[in-house]
């Protein structure tokens, strides 16, 4: 039986009447993604129609899910929330905080020691408050949620951006930070501007060496990393319907990359089969009993035009492998391609390491596909060029795989199996084989390729595409080589072709597991006492912020003036400082030290105009804190990208920062900006940005009136005197401002808690 069964079936038992009453107020059909928004209203029954990306929206999601390295400081607010249980299932899943290095075994048996402390502290904080905790080793969190708990039609948010990955099963979920998780575990409603639609039709079927990964390289390439800001991608078709839920979970994952707020399929038989096979036959037949709800209706997929923002098509018949990549997910090539554009732009050729697995590619016939393609290899006598690293899915994954034969193939290829965890796809990697000053190149199956994201290396050139394709290209040893049209040489001198991969979508003798690694909490946790040592490095209680005082802010210094990409890896990065992800001042100072000053183009190097001198930000931010100097950071488009990590928008709060100033924001970020009692605001002429300079003071002449839907005025002093006045725009609604009143939105939970 399935976990919390009766959520679920609370859920389809008031689908009905909810979509229909929608279609009813909408006035027209209904695409899923719409029957999931409004039959998720935090008020029940809808009454209007919302505007897509214009009218904000509060909901009321059915779970959450976190990752060990966000759930710390989630966890550490809700316990500042007064509140004795979570109001809706929750779960915990470790998998940020193992370091991939020499091998499961040992990197497990290495995390526990190094990551006690952490560990500890999650597993009594969900036994207290009535959350489900994943231990170390059960597997990454996305895939779990995908095989235990989503379900079609659901909603659930999670504080991972990879949340998305959920739509593979016919979910709308959706990557928050922490303070909206905290929202809704405390029982409020979650807010949302309502979500503009993509349609993307897929037409045709998948075959020979194009994958589901293939998809959502093809959209990524098409959209760029903001493309899907704001809006919900909706994938239909007689293709879709032809893909692996896995499949389709890969695609959904990915979607993140193009800023998408998330992605989701309609409910069909590979659902259905996907649900039976993780022994949740209870879902597929109460998912069976309301199947018309649970995909758009017909006349949105035969006129997709009419009832989507945009829409796609890509027949799958005639689309082929691609690597994206370096440095960004969405610089697509064609396979076939590669070897041209690779010495145009004098990219590494030699591959060093081939790498499997992650949220986006681990499940059971991700191993498969790959793992038809390592055979080959054995049997062909083709020993790789480059190093193989795996790291299966979930435990369940693992353990079926192991019994299949699957983690053997591979182990004959001399890859080392890592843990069931992130590993190197979120920079806990300790790669053997540093390169340092020298240009280098990896390809994986992972989704997100940002420079230094693997192995902190910023000479790594890393490249994204699926399984089979990073298996090929390792075993060549050259990221131009085509398998579709290149030859091998075998050990015996003999020229051989890699055969098109052969998949399974679901084990033959069924998914297997000894010990899951699933704990659950008490049914009264009130008893049980959270430790937080007042010496520990790794976690610290919070301090709430201070609240804002109604003047306008005047004599703000510029931190920095980030230039180009400025992701959240660049504002709060990964890899080691994971250790640090629950004690927020330890962790600050990591702040913004990946961000390039766009006056010397260095990192963590800007000036103290205090002292004149320069040093590394967060010293700086430091210094101006120290002095009760207000700051301000500016920058480009799409900022905050990435990781749904609200370390990015702590950071700065903690450390004095008032102000991030941009061009556009991703939509996760701005909105833990939010959250934390941040003014997050934008260029009302994107221009302006070339005004900023290095010594400026910035003056907010009437932020006295902070109102929705009103510019703010800035005043800029240069050095020499000179002055430009600027407008900003801001989405903050009337409950946003009152957050940033208190000082964050947890300040406003707690008040309204203690009333």
């Amino acid at each position: 039986m399935a976990y919390d069964i009766d959520m679920i079936k609370k859920v389809y038992s008031q689908m009905a009447d909810r979509v229909n009453k929608a279609r009813e107020v909408v006035g027209k059909p209904l695409t899923l993604s719409e029957k999931i928004l409004y039959s998720h209203l935090w008020d029940g029954e809808p009454s209007k129609a919302y505007q897509r990306g214009k009218d904000y929206v509060e909901f009321a999601p059915d779970r959450i899910a976190c990752q060990d390295a966000t759930a710390q400081m989630a966890l550490l607010q809700f316990m500042q929330a007064g509140k004795k249980q979570v109001a809706v299932p929750t779960t915990v899943h470790c998998d940020h905080l193992i370091q991939a290095k020499m091998g499961a075994a040992i990197d497990l048996q290495s995390a526990n020691k190094s990551s006690s402390e952490v560990f500890d502290f999650l597993e009594s904080v969900s036994n207290k408050y009535g959350i489900g905790f994943w231990k170390p080793g059960a597997g990454i969190i996305h895939q779990v949620v995908l095989e235990n708990y989503a379900f079609p039609g659901g909603m659930m948010i999670g504080t991972d951006s990879h949340t998305v990955n959920a739509g593979g099963l016919g979910m709308v979920a959706i990557g928050v930070g922490g303070a909206d998780a905290v929202d809704v575990m405390a029982g409020m409603a979650w807010e949302l501007k309502f979500p503009k639609l993509i349609g993307v039709k897929l037409t045709g079927k998948l075959s020979g060496w194009t994958a589901a990964k293939d998809v959502i390289l093809k959209v990524a390439g098409i959209l760029t990393v903001k493309g899907g800001t704001g809006a919900i991608i909706e994938y239909f078709g007689e293709g879709a319907k032809s893909m692996s839920c896995t499949g389709k979970g890969t695609i959904c994952n990915m979607g993140a990359e193009v800023g998408a707020t998330t992605s989701t399929f309609g409910y069909d038989d590979s659902m259905e089969r996907y649900l039976k096979a993780t022994n949740r036959t209870d879902v597929a037949e109460a998912a069976n009993a309301v199947r018309e709800h649970l995909t758009g209706d017909d006349e949105v997929y035969a006129n997709p035009e009419q009832y989507f923002d945009e829409v796609i098509e890509i027949n799958l018949s005639e689309l082929r492998p691609h690597l994206n990549g370096p440095f960004t997910p969405d610089l697509a090539t064609p396979i076939s391609e590669m070897a041209v554009k690779a010495k145009k732009e004098d990219w590494p050729i030699n591959v060093d390491w081939g790498l499997i697995g992650s949220c986006t590619n681990s499940s059971y016939e991700d191993l498969t596909r790959a793992a038809s393609i390592a055979k080959q290899a054995v049997d062909k006598k083709v020993k790789p060029k480059s190093d193989f690293g795996i790291n299966p899915g979930s435990e369940q994954i693992r353990f079926t795989a192991e019994r299949d034969g699957l983690l053997q193939i591979f182990e004959d290829l001399d890859a080392t199996i890592f843990t069931n965890a992130c590993g190197p796809c979120i920079g806990q990697w300790d790669r053997s084989d540093r390169k340092g000053e020298e240009k280098n190149t990896i390809v994986h199956s992972f989704n997100r390729n940002f420079s230094k994201r693997a192995d902190g290396n910023p000479n790594t050139h890393a490249f994204v595409g699926s399984p089979e394709m990073v298996a090929a290209i390792a075993i060549s040893g050259r990221l131009d080589f085509d398998p579709t049209r290149d030859k091998l040489i075998n050990e015996d001198g003999e020229e051989v072709m890699l055969d098109e991969p052969q998949g399974i979508e679901l084990p033959t003798k069924g998914f297997a597991v000894e010990d899951a690694g699933y704990v659950a909490p008490k049914e009264d946790g009130s008893s049980v006492e959270v430790k937080v040592a007042e010496d520990s490095e790794r976690l610290q209680l919070l301090t709430p912020f201070e609240p804002w005082d109604g003047e306008n802010l005047t004599g703000v210094k510029l931190l920095i003036k980030a230039f180009g990409k400025c992701t959240t890896d660049h504002i709060s990065m990964a890899g080691p400082w994971l250790r640090y992800r629950g004690h927020l001042d330890n962790i600050s100072n990591n702040c913004l030290i990946g961000a390039i000053n766009a006056y010397n183009k260095k990192t963590n190097f800007v000036k103290n105009q205090l002292s004149g001198e320069y040093d590394g930000v967060p010293a700086v931010q430091r210094e101006y804190k120290k002095a009760g100097v207000p700051t301000i950071v500016v920058g480009d488009h799409n900022y905050g990208e990435g990781s749904s990590r609200e370390h990015a928008a702590m950071e700065p709060r903690h450390l004095g920062v008032k102000v991030v100033l941009v061009k556009s924001f991703a939509r996760i970020h701005e909105t833990n900006l939010k959250k934390q009692g941040m003014l997050g605001i934008t260029f009302a002429n994107e221009a302006d940005y070339d005004l900023i300079q290095e010594d400026d003071t910035f003056n907010f002449i009437d932020l006295k009136d902070f109102a929705p839907d009103r510019q703010l005025t800035i005043e800029v002093v240069h050095a020499d005197g000179s002055k430009d006045t600027i407008k900003a725009n801001h989405t903050y609604n009337e409950p946003q401002i009152e957050w940033y009143r208190k000082g964050s939105a947890l300040n406003l939970i707690k008040e309204q808690n203690a009333a």
